[in-house]
Order: C-alpha cells, then sequence, then structure tokens
C-alpha cells in the first residue's frame, strides 16, 4: 500500500480521534472521569490552559499508528474489520493506564476501566474511517 494513502489514512484517523475524544470526553464523561480521578489534584487543565499542539500531534499520531498496522501489517481495508481492530487496539492500549495506576494516584480503577472501553469505541470508530480510505480503490 502506498505511504500516500496510508499517510492520509493517519490524518483522517487523527481527525477523527480528535473530534470524538473531545465530544466524549471533553463534553460527555467530563463529570464521570473528575469524580473516579483518584486523589492527585491540579492533573486537569483548564481549557484555556490547554496545548493544542500537542493534543493535535497526540492524535495524529495514534492516526498514524492504526494507518501503519491496517496498511502496511494487518492488510485491514473494510470498515467492519477496521472496527473490530480498533476496538481491540484501543481496548488494548487503554488497559496500559493499568500501568499508572499501579504507580500514581491519577485515576481510580472504575475510571481506568471505564477509559479503556471508551477508547475502544473511538478507536473502533475510527479504525472504520482509517480502514474505508484504505480500501478506496
Amino acid at each position: 500500500m502506498s505511504t500516500n494513502k496510508i499517510a492520509v489514512a493517519g490524518l483522517i484517523g487523527g481527525i477523527v480521534a480528535f473530534f470524538l475524544g473531545w465530544l466524549v470526553y471533553g463534553m460527555l464523561l467530563t463529570d464521570f472521569f473528575k469524580a473516579n480521578g483518584g486523589g492527585a489534584t491540579g492533573v486537569d487543565r483548564a481549557p484555556e490552559e490547554m496545548v493544542m499542539w500537542a493534543m493535535i500531534v497526540g492524535h495524529l499520531a495514534f492516526g498514524l499508528l492504526v494507518a501503519i498496522i491496517f496498511g502496511r501489517w494487518a492488510s485491514i481495508s473494510t470498515p467492519a474489520t477496521g472496527a473490530k481492530a480498533g476496538a481491540v487496539l484501543g481496548f488494548l492500549v487503554g488497559l496500559t493506564a493499568l500501568i499508572d495506576y499501579g504507580v500514581t494516584n491519577i485515576s481510580n480503577l472504575t475510571g481506568v476501566l471505564v477509559n479503556a472501553v471508551v477508547l475502544a469505541v473511538i478507536t473502533a470508530i475510527m479504525g472504520a474511517a482509517v480502514a474505508w480510505w484504505l480500501g478506496r480503490d
């Protein structure tokens, strides 16, 4: 698969992840994650203190990671397969927060596990979009 096609798929994936993250974490589940944040204080940035370039680059990197996995190694090119693979990938990436749970007080276990499920859903949608682009002729 061409590098350009993978790059565009990564851009699409990053944009999808960014906006879904804003919707889910920034709007729908903000209060839930604040209530399940553990005892650490001063962790969340105020909206006006957010570092947007870092959020954008991080989402684009995640989109590119999924696009490279799908396009170079797994040959995933249908939205249904992309959604399934994305869900698994997102859930496993989300579970890596158990490492932080084990050594910090940033989140409680409920927050970590719900985050893994939320990330699975977001990455499933992102994976479907990435695979859709990769499957285009």
